[in-house]
């Protein structure tokens, strides 16, 4: 049995099923709720549905039957012209980066801030900062054509996370990185979840799940357990800013 959780929910799906093909559903009956300021993992084998789940939750598929609300409204009923400005509140960090290759590291970063008007100064000391902190200091004004596949994955992790989105959606975030920047990102992730963002992170790395302790959302043949976890965001860092282990 699906467990929700209580309280207010930033975002909902009602018995969502989604197929590709018509008369084969990858999610069958999927419901859950999230509250504001949650972080979750998304885990599950190969072909249970992980990245279809992302799909409905970033606004890019509509589900065959079922509601999604989020922010308060229906999303599978509402007009498409009206989906750019709710997906504007949602930062994704795609499995496969999707940077413009016509644009350095940091103009790729910085993108979010110019299409929400920032001033040109500020958006640089942000940007330049952020990519410091996930150590591409030395990398800003290098093409993806440039970068490394652990390069580009920083880079479109910045991108996601530059305007603290109301939602974060990650799609295995650390599987192209060594082990002491994926302990770094995280670390960013959980920063980024105190501040109020929602986050759930895709992932195969049960490892991970474990150190951090978050609640997962488990998914096996496109229907969805409800993993409790260990403990609250809250309790994921010691006084000194490090995972508890």
């Amino acid at each position: 049995m699906i467990r929700s959780l209580k309280g207010l929910s930033l975002l909902e799906f009602k018995n969502v099923s989604m197929g590709y093909n018509k008369g084969h559903d990858v999610l069958k009956d999927v419901s859950f709720k999230l509250e504001p300021g949650s972080m979750h993992f998304l885990t599950g084998p190969s072909g249970a549905g992980k990245t279809s789940l992302l799909k409905l939750l970033y606004l890019a598929h509509r589900p065959g039957r079922g509601e999604i609300i989020m922010f308060g409204r229906d999303v599978a009923k509402s007009p498409r012209e009206e989906l750019p400005k709710l997906r504007r509140r949602i930062g994704v960090v795609f499995q496969d980066f999707r940077l413009l290759d016509h644009m350095s590291a940091v103009e790729n970063v910085a993108l979010p801030l110019r299409i929400a008007g920032g001033s040109g100064a500020q958006i640089n000391e942000h940007v330049e900062e952020l990519l410091s902190w996930v150590g591409l200091k030395q990398r800003m004004q290098a093409f993806p054509s440039e970068l490394s596949g652990g390069e580009k994955q920083r880079v479109a992790i910045a991108r996601a996370v530059i305007r603290r989105p109301d939602i974060l959606l990650a799609d295995e975030p650390t599987g192209n990185v060594d082990p002491e920047m994926a302990e770094r990102l995280m670390y960013l992730f959980v920063e980024l979840n105190k501040l109020g963002t929602t986050i759930v992170i895709a992932t195969h790395d049960n490892g991970l799940v474990s150190k951090i302790g978050a609640p997962r959302l488990h998914l096996e043949s496109g229907k969805l357990l409800y993993l409790e976890g260990t403990r609250p965001p809250s309790e994921f860092l010691n006084q000194d800013g490090e995972f508890k282990i």
